[in-house]
């Protein structure tokens, strides 16, 4: 998990390109999602993170957006009622 204050913007667009990172979160509402989501991208930059893998953010903590993330959002919802 890498924090957004903690990165360059250069190493952060270059590891994008790359598709190093593929996924991006929420700190404090403990939130992933995509890259391209419309909530992620409106969210401030101090609670902004990232992650390589889906994987790294649900064993984080994280559940998955209910915007950008609709069936994964779904499955956790039912698996947590």
């Amino acid at each position: 998990m890498i924090q957004h204050k903690e990165i360059s913007d250069k190493d952060l667009l270059s590891k994008i390109k790359h598709q190093e990172i593929r996924f991006g979160g929420n700190i404090k509402l403990k939130i992933y999602g995509t890259l391209s989501c419309a909530s992620g991208k409106k969210m401030k930059r101090d609670n902004r993170v990232f992650f390589f893998e889906e994987t790294e953010a649900i064993n984080n903590g994280f559940r998955p957006c209910s915007h950008c993330m609709k069936e994964p959002y779904k499955k956790w919802k039912h698996e947590t009622i």
